[in-house]
């Protein structure tokens, strides 16, 4: 089966000092460091997603600033395609299926941000696509999430996504347990 690497919005907004900083991003950003270099030295195919806000009261990711750039630390090679999307669904109006398809894959390792909305629904609309998913839970990263009066720390949420798609939707795994 032919694989991909997935790096979803691993952007500078993301990224301490950015306008929606990550708990654990510079972690994850170390292990998806890891993955590039595995994926590269291997000539494996790396597709990065980059999103630009659209919305009306987008707060980040907002066009022509510095928060929406790629962080230097995973920026993309030459020849790396970026697709750019303006939702949290990767294949939602992009080219990434079609990219996808005409370069033969089947598989797709993800990892990037933010586990509870854009891998979430780039996992799921994956496995819609019949592509097999893996997940490489610690080159991703969230943030803490309130529900009512209730806090919901950043780690539970992380646990939260990784089991529910781990159930039906992707392999979940860290880097350590990636089969290459």
């Amino acid at each position: 089966m032919k694989r991909a690497l997935l790096v979803v919005d691993m952007q500078n907004d993301y990224f301490p000092g950015g306008r929606m900083e990550l708990v654990g991003i510079e972690d994850a950003a170390e292990i998806v460091v890891q993955l590039l270099s595995g994926f590269r030295e291997r000539g494996l195919p790396v597709f990065h997603i980059q999103h630009i806000a659209q919305n009306p009261g987008a707060t980040f990711f907002l066009p022509d600033t510095d928060g929406v750039n790629i962080h230097r630390s995973v920026a993309p090679q030459a020849g790396e395609p970026v697709v750019t999307k303006h939702f949290p669904n990767s294949f939602r109006e992009t080219t990434l299926l079609a990219d996808l398809q005409r370069n033969g894959i089947q598989e797709l390792v993800v990892c990037g941000a933010m586990s509870h909305m854009c891998i979430d629904s780039t996992v799921r609309a994956g496995f819609d696509q019949g592509l097999s998913c893996i997940v490489v839970a610690d080159g991703c990263a969230t943030r803490n999430l309130s529900y009512g009066d209730q806090l919901i720390d950043a780690a539970q949420v992380q646990g939260a996504y990784m089991a529910a798609l781990a159930a039906v939707f992707a392999k979940v795994t860290d880097l350590s347990g990636l089969q290459w």
